[in-house]
């Protein structure tokens, strides 16, 4: 069913709903869960029919199955709530309601009810907050509250139409900017939702809210210091608030001061002893700077307050060197049957029990496992392998020998970046790590610069279609003011050497830029056997910027689109990339070593070889792995998957069979 059938469907469905025909919204629902039996909206509408109807039984497991497939459905659990309380279960309605809430703030029935049941149960302190929010909720204007719940349901493109409507007749509402920041934040467009939040703040210099959003967004556009700065300045407001507290431990992680972000998570914990959230923050800093056992107690802490806090399991699985209990196995499973977990927890319980049970031989449920993690994300996710793979051939055609010759000389001269790019889980944090061993290179992170200038350049023209193309149009006084920006806004990630990396792995897209703006910077493409590559992809759990990882069919797209790329940069810049495949690295180190310090013109240097006693912070998922001496244990361990990998094959194509490319 198409986009446009779905909504038509939904609105005749609510019209025979409005007019009280049941009948004739049953029939319609049927005919559309005979077509698609896992529609969210389809079971939501069955299971409102079906309390009309008085069948109560039939609408809480229509409800039980909706929550499963679509765990952050709000609606769903307020139509729960309306049951349950109709069950005369009022404690259990509470509870509905308050998940519903969390959810899609935009549900006012939701906060009505609670604030009607819970005075009757004695509660009347947790009534207050409630009040608190349905009073927000109720001063927002109408357009606002609707974009909230468009929100809530991921339909950004709808919801930041509205929004932008809306600021055209009211520019200065902070709430509308705050909103629209928002939706810039999850499409990826950073720089906007800066300028909104700045502009915001501007206004009114006192909300609370559009500052906590403003250090967030500084965060992920890798402005640590001005976030440091920000949150520091939340602080100074209230120094006992452990909200702000929280904002500036994880502002000092973002800065490498472990230190006082440890110190300051553990005022946090004498507040709230057993704060799971704060707990897994404090895990991540811990893990982070090196001290893994101490990261394990601070996981263990916040399960043992939450057990379903699920994103600690995955934080242990993710270590990659932990290895579950059976007790801690059998949690999890129980886990697993909460009907009430969200979304996120859900992803990250399915990942940690691949990881489980793929250490334990069983790799039929390991699979399974990855796999419904992978799901979950998918469903949330704007991914089209189409789309990029168009990109990615406009790319090559644009980003032509003729295009590099008549821009010879141009761009800013400076040597200093070395660039590690291909597909994650490819052996680049081992590159890094190796390189940053070397007393003249400033390992770094994986930074956002060059996707952000390819964002900017995609508004200078209608958009997506404006990037690669306005390549064309860009002078040497344009590329070499890029190239200088780029050096200078990434200096606050270097400590003082000749030369740092950046191993943002997608900037294998964006060859063709870096190399006009800085023709001198060394590109090395990490690289590792297709399967063992892109299956490691898949069940590894990224935060954020690698979607396409989460389908099979998806990953092996990708991943044939790279390396037809890289055979075009290679064709037009000889000699420029260098190619280190990850399995040469771990059967001849002290050569593949030697031949990339050869690359960046650096001397031998034995601490390379000893990448694994460097001290540094390490971000990835690799962290722990690059802390120990390099074997050989992943090498082949897509192999005992391979039963359930013919999707990923089969998307591979040509790619799987081709030889190691000449280095």
């Amino acid at each position: 069913m198409t986009e446009q059938a779905r909504e038509a469907q939904l609105r005749a469905v609510q019209e025979q709903l409005a007019r009280g025909a049941l009948a004739e919204a049953r029939s319609l629902l049927d005919s559309w869960l005979r077509e698609d039996s896992d529609d969210p909206d389809a079971l939501y509408f069955s299971a409102v029919v079906d309390r009309y109807e008085g069948d109560a039984e039939a609408a809480l497991a229509t409800l039980e199955r909706l929550k499963r497939l679509a765990p952050s459905f709000g609606r769903a659990h307020q139509e729960e709530g309306h049951l349950l309380r109709a069950l005369d279960r009022p404690e259990a309605a509470v509870a509905a309601y308050r998940r519903a809430t969390i959810l899609n703030p935009a549900l006012e029935a939701s906060f009505r009810a609670q604030l009607e049941l819970l005075p009757a149960l004695g509660r009347n302190d947790e009534a207050l907050p409630v009040r608190a929010q349905l009073e927000h909720l109720l001063q927002l204007p109408k357009p606002l509250r609707t974009v909230t719940d468009l929100l809530s349901q991921g339909k950004l493109l709808k919801a930041e139409d509205l929004c932008r409507r809306f600021l055209q007749k009211a520019p200065r509402n902070v709430e509308g900017m705050r909103l629209l920041a928002d939706i810039g934040a999850r499409l990826g467009v950073l720089e906007d939702a800066e300028f909104l939040l700045e502009s915001a703040i501007a206004f009114a210099p006192d909300h609370i809210g559009a500052r906590i959003d403003y250090v967030q967004v500084l965060r992920k556009r890798q402005k640590f210091e001005r976030a440091l700065v920000e949150a520091r300045s939340l602080l100074e407001r209230d120094p006992d608030s452990p909200q702000f507290q929280s904002i500036y431990a994880i502002e000092c992680m973002q800065t490498g001061d472990y230190d006082t972000a440890l110190e300051t998570f553990d005022r946090v914990l004498q507040r709230l002893p057993e704060d799971p959230v704060t707990l897994t923050s404090r895990g991540h800093a811990l893990k982070t700077c090196g001290r893994g056992d101490a990261a394990i107690a601070s996981y263990r802490a916040a399960l043992s307050s939450r057990p379903a806090h699920a994103e600690a399991w995955y934080a242990l699985a993710n270590l990659k060197t932990y290895g579950f209990t059976d007790d801690e196995l059998g949690r999890m499973h129980a886990l697993e049957e909460d009907p009430n977990l969200t979304t996120a927890d859900r992803v990250h319980l399915h990942f940690a029990l691949g990881k489980a049970h793929e250490d334990r031989k069983d790799h039929g449920e390991a699979f399974r496992h990855y796999a419904e993690g992978n799901r979950y994300k998918r469903a949330l996710s704007r991914y089209d392998a189409d789309r990029m793979h168009e990109e990615l051939q406009r790319t090559a055609e644009i980003c032509s020998a003729g295009l590099f010759a008549a821009h010879r000389g141009e761009g800013c001269p400076a040597p200093d970046p070395i660039f590690i790019v291909g597909l994650p889980r490819a052996g680049s944090t081992l590159l890094e790590q190796i390189l940053a061993s070397h007393s003249q290179v400033d390992g770094t992170l994986e930074l956002p610069n060059v996707l952000s200038l390819v964002q900017q350049l995609r508004r200078r023209g209608d958009g997506a279609g404006a990037y690669p193309q306005i390549l064309r149009e860009l002078d040497g006084n344009a590329l070499r003011d890029f190239g200088e920006a780029y050096l200078r806004d990434t200096r606050i990630h270097r400590r003082g050497a000749p030369y740092f990396t950046d191993k943002m792995p997608n900037n294998f897209r964006h060859v063709g830029l870096i190399k006009l703006m800085l023709p001198n910077a060394r590109i090395i493409d990490a690289r590792r056997h297709p399967i063992a590559c892109c299956f490691s992809g898949f069940k590894q759990l990224f935060a954020e910027g690698q979607e396409f990882s989460y389908s099979l069919t998806d990953i092996g797209r990708y991943y044939r689109d790279y390396v037809a790329l890289m055979d075009h940069w290679d064709a037009v810049l000889p000699g420029q990339i260098l190619r280190v495949m990850h399995e040469d690295v771990v059967a001849d180190l002290e050569g593949q070593v030697r031949r990339l310090l050869d690359f960046c013109g650096l001397p031998f240097e034995p601490a390379c070889l000893a990448f694994h006693e460097t001290e540094r912070v390490v971000r990835t998922a690799s962290s722990e792995q690059v802390r120990q001496p390099l074997n050989r244990s992943g090498i082949e361990q897509w192999r005992a998957f391979e039963p359930w990998l013919d999707p990923l094959k089969i998307a591979l194509g040509d790619a799987l069979d081709r030889e190691a490319p000449v280095r």
